[in-house]
């Protein structure tokens, strides 16, 4: 298992924040001219994608509790963690039980596993729904026990590019290779590089993307010579890739967390993407970085034909430095204000250290009662689930010029605001969801998502089913309307439902009895369900106990308006 980043570079943060004493006034950006055009890479925005979470009885491999443990042959509890945040489970089908108290709401506390297709699946569905290009697949030492799993992972981040038309590439990290010099060409020659087939391999200059991480590193975990560094670049490069080094911060002053001598090594890489968890932890942190690190790399990145790609990152749970987003919007605006040619977050999944933006528990109801860890709203600010997703959509849509250039970050931490939903829209859009079940991927999300073609669809001939969205703070509910996908291939259809609401999401009451609706595509495909009386509710459920058209509960989209 690869050593944490930030084991090394925790210890270079207060060096790196001596770049300057005093945050300085935000230095104008350089007319800075991209070495490339738009591609798989410049222009986009990549995630990192760890994907290495595995549990006994998944089927990998690798048969443990992987980075979910401490000692991964016993569940993960209280005294035996890996992680430090608490990932939200609710869109996954399998999940497989731990050794900690119940969620706060009563829910048993059970966690994913990267294994399962569904769960990539899943993850790659988040990246399409909020509009995020691309994921590099985070590879270590392929040649130990990790080995078969990590080889399994990459075929199963293919299919899930694959299918929801997402890009991919190998992200190579070098930390603790003793052999790296050697076994990363093999590696590449004789597993990796037939993933350049796939349409969704990410590509950039017409060439495929590799991008090595750790080199020029001044620690112990990465002691390799510029010589043998600069030798792994070129026969890359050879191979007719297009090559990204994540680089240290300091990279273009080759001190502090670089070593000396490795000028010709960054300057060898087509793109570089210096490293920056562990440097900021505010938004003053933030500008004094735009002025001393990202402003200079762009220009010096210019002079030499080299793309940029810098962090931008959530920032840790566990250390309370999100901010409920503001944040990482300080940084999305720092670096399109600057003109950088791409965006790589640190990182999607990485609940080892707290700074992931994948769906992660957004309350003390979605945590462990004894694990200690703090949900998204630790600040005081509710936060749905996703809200990091959206985030990162909203910042790269700014990166494209699709959003104007702003300091103020338009995302809100709660989809209409948070709080009480503003009357007359839809309460529901956007609001995170569960379910009973679902068939193939057709999850309970797709039911707040917008778009009127994607669909939630329970197991297969088992009734009752129930699917719930949780509106975010109490309000006075008086109409729902469901919705099938308005494609006349649907025929039409009757279901038969009830509607419970609850305040805590634990304790329910019913506020429509089971009665049944039409569902008729010559008429729009929907069905409009008037509450009795109004009743303040902030987790709306609704039960299916019959459905002739298909053997299953379906919904297309659920709005839901206030009183």
């Amino acid at each position: 298992m690869g050593v944490t980043r930030r084991v090394f570079l925790q210890a270079a943060v207060a060096a790196g924040a001596t770049g300057t004493a005093v945050l300085a006034q935000p230095a104008a950006a350089g007319a800075a001219t991209a070495a490339s055009g738009p591609g798989d890479v410049v222009g986009k925005v990549t995630v990192g994608y760890q994907g290495w979470f595995a549990c006994i009885g998944d089927g990998a491999p690798i048969d443990t509790w992987w980075h979910w443990s401490a000692n991964g042959s016993a569940a993960p509890s209280p005294s035996n963690t890996g992680i430090v945040a608490w990932p939200d489970v609710r869109d996954y089908t399998h999940t497989y039980p731990t050794g900690y108290a119940a969620l706060g709401n009563g829910l048993p506390a059970a966690l994913f596993s990267s294994y399962d297709q569904q769960t990539v699946d899943t993850h790659f569905s988040w990246l399409k729904e909020n509009g995020i290009d691309a994921a590099a697949l985070q590879r270590f030492n392929p040649n130990g026990s990790e080995g078969p799993t990590r080889d399994a992972m990459a075929v199963k981040v293919r299919a899930a590019a694959e299918q929801y038309g997402r890009k991919f590439y190998i992200m190579y990290d070098v930390s603790d290779w003793t052999a790296m010099q050697a076994e990363i060409k093999t590696d590449w020659t004789a597993k990796m590089r037939a993933h350049t087939a796939s349409p969704a391999y990410a590509v950039q200059n017409g060439k495929p993307v590799v991008c090595v991480w750790g080199f020029g590193f001044a620690d112990d975990q990465r002691p390799f010579s510029a010589d043998a560094c600069l030798d792994v670049v070129n026969w890359f490069k050879n191979q007719g890739c297009y090559v990204i080094g994540g680089v240290p911060t300091w990279w273009r002053t080759g001190d502090r967390d670089s070593r000396p001598g490795f000028s010709d090594v960054y300057h060898a890489f087509d793109m570089l993407s210096p490293w920056m968890v562990g440097r900021i932890g505010n938004v003053a942190d933030a500008d004094n970085f735009y002025n001393v690190a990202t402003v200079p790399d762009l220009a010096e990145c210019a002079a030499h034909g080299i793309d940029y790609q810098p962090c931008v990152l959530p920032g840790a749970v566990t250390l309370r430095q999100r901010a409920h987003g503001d944040f990482m919007w300080r940084q999305f605006y720092n670096m399109v204000r600057a003109g950088v040619q791409g965006v790589y977050i640190s990182m999607f999944d990485e609940f080892n250290e707290g700074n992931q933006i994948a769906k992660t528990a957004e309350s003390q109801q979605w945590v462990p009662a004894d694990s200690g860890f703090l949900a998204l709203d630790e600040d005081g600010t509710a936060c749905s689930a996703d809200y990091y997703l959206r985030l990162t959509g909203d910042g790269g849509r700014m990166l494209k010029g699709q959003l104007a250039l702003t300091a103020t970050r338009p995302t809100q931490p709660v989809p209409d605001g948070g709080g009480t939903p503003p009357a007359g829209g839809n309460l529901a859009l956007h609001r995170a969801t569960a379910e009973s079940s679902h068939t193939q991927d057709y999850v309970c999300a797709h039911a707040t998502d917008g778009d009127p073609d994607s669909y939630w669809e329970s197991a297969d001939g088992a009734f009752p089913q129930w699917l719930q969205v949780d509106l975010g703070a109490p309000v006075a509910v008086g109409r729902i309307v469901l919705s099938l996908p308005p494609a006349a291939a649907w025929s039409a259809r009757t279901q038969t439902l009830s509607v419970r609401g609850s305040t805590d999401g634990t304790a329910f009451t019913q506020l429509a009895g089971a009665a049944a609706y039409a569902f008729d595509p010559a008429a729009g495909n929907t069905a409009t369900l008037t509450l009795p009386a109004a009743a303040t509710t902030r987790y709306l459920r609704l039960d299916f106990t019959a459905n002739t058209g298909w053997p299953a509960a379906q919904v297309g989209e659920v709005a839901v308006f206030a009183s």
